[in-house]
């Protein structure tokens, strides 16, 4: 979780994981893996939330309150920004997610 805190500090004050899960009553593992489709929805065409909702199976409400959370879509699109600046952290993101999830 210390990569996505560490990212989550550089577009919003006050906002680490764990709090954050506990504010919305997800684990971290689900608040990593609902941020990370949010990020990936977030360039693509459609509704941002929607289509992070689609992919994690979370509803809508629970995404638009971690949006909130972190921010506002202003700071999503920093945050996504962020993340492909960092050359492949999208993708470590996803295979951490995947490895909590069972896939790898």
């Amino acid at each position: 979780m210390g990569l996505l805190d560490g990212l989550l500090a550089q577009v919003t004050e006050n906002v680490d994981v764990k709090n954050l899960a506990a504010k919305v009553g997800l684990t971290p593992e689900q608040i990593e893996s609902a941020v990370q489709a949010l990020a990936q929805a977030h360039p693509a065409p459609g509704d941002t939330v929607a289509t992070a909702a689609a992919s994690t199976g979370l509803s809508a409400e629970t995404l638009q309150q971690i949006v909130a959370h972190i921010g506002g879509e202003g700071a999503l699109a920093s945050f996504a920004s962020l993340l492909g600046q960092q050359g492949g952290v999208l993708g470590q993101l996803g295979g951490l997610a995947e490895g909590f999830f069972g896939k790898k």
